[in-house]
Formats: structure tokens, C-alpha cells, sequence
């Protein structure tokens, strides 16, 4: 390859690696309230009751952007949620979905993650007792540091 095509192929990866860097920054800089505002208009209900619901679960909690996602944080990584096609979903650290698997029967679940489909209700005092499930996980971590 000659030196010419080489710098050039080598200046296009970096205006590359610019732009998606400034992309980054402002997801970065997204809030929740912006990524529900972004979401598609049918999903928008279910994220802000889904917000509302971890919310008044855990009011302490700190709200922010991670993974491109919602997150909570209480005393350490407590649950993040997003829209999807057909669902939403909620993650959380295990072993809160294993702990509850005879309650999440009939949602598609993983080791860490459950969906709610788009055209049902969420299932509030679910959702509310995965997250309370998952703090008291984390406090207990929290106290034996």
C-alpha cells in the first residue's frame, strides 16, 4: 500500500473515531427523562410508569445513563431498563431473577434480565419486589466491605 492511500485511509478512521467519540459524550450527557422523550411513542407510558415504580420503590436511588439504558444505583448497580420492539426490558444483577423464576413464569427471562411485552401491563408489585429484592442484595454487599 503506498504512503498516500495509508494516510488517508488513516485520517478517515480518525474523523471516525471523532465523531463517534462526540456521539458518545452526548448519550452521555442524555438523562432519563431524555431517553423516554426519544423512545418510541407507544413504549413511552410503560418506561415512565417503569420509572415511577423504581422510583417510589427506592427513592434514594441515583438516576442516570448506562449502557445507553435508564440505570438506579443504591448501594451499588440496582436495575436498568430500556425499549424494545415488542418489549421492555429490565435488567438486574443476578441472582434477584433466579430468586423469583416461579413468579416471572410466562415472561421471557434470562440470567439477569426479564421482558414485559409492549401490549400488556407491567406487573407493578412485581417489578416493585425484583427491585427491593435486588437493594437488599446490595446492602448486604455493601456491609461486609
Amino acid at each position: 500500500m503506498n504512503i498516500e492511500i495509508s494516510k488517508n485511509l488513516r485520517m478517515e478512521s480518525d474523523a471516525k473515531m471523532t465523531a463517534s467519540s462526540k456521539d458518545r459524550k452526548n448519550f452521555r450527557d442524555r438523562n432519563v427523562e431524555a431517553y423516554i422523550a426519544g423512545a418510541p411513542r407507544e413504549a413511552r407510558p410503560k418506561l415512565a410508569q417503569l420509572r415511577k415504580i423504581i422510583r417510589s420503590a427506592v427513592p434514594g436511588a441515583r438516576e442516570g445513563i448506562s449502557y445507553r439504558m435508564p440505570y438506579y444505583n443504591y448501594y451499588g448497580a440496582l436495575v436498568w431498563f430500556a425499549a424494545f420492539k415488542n418489549h421492555i426490558g429490565i435488567f438486574i444483577r443476578p441472582p434477584v431473577i433466579q430468586e423469583h423464576k416461579r413468579e416471572l413464569t410466562g415472561y421471557v427471562t434470562t440470567k439477569s434480565a426479564v421482558n414485559f411485552p409492549m401490549n400488556k401491563p407491567l406487573p407493578t408489585a412485581l417489578i416493585r419486589k425484583l427491585v427491593k429484592a435486588r437493594v437488599v442484595k446490595n446492602k448486604s454487599l455493601w456491609n461486609k466491605r
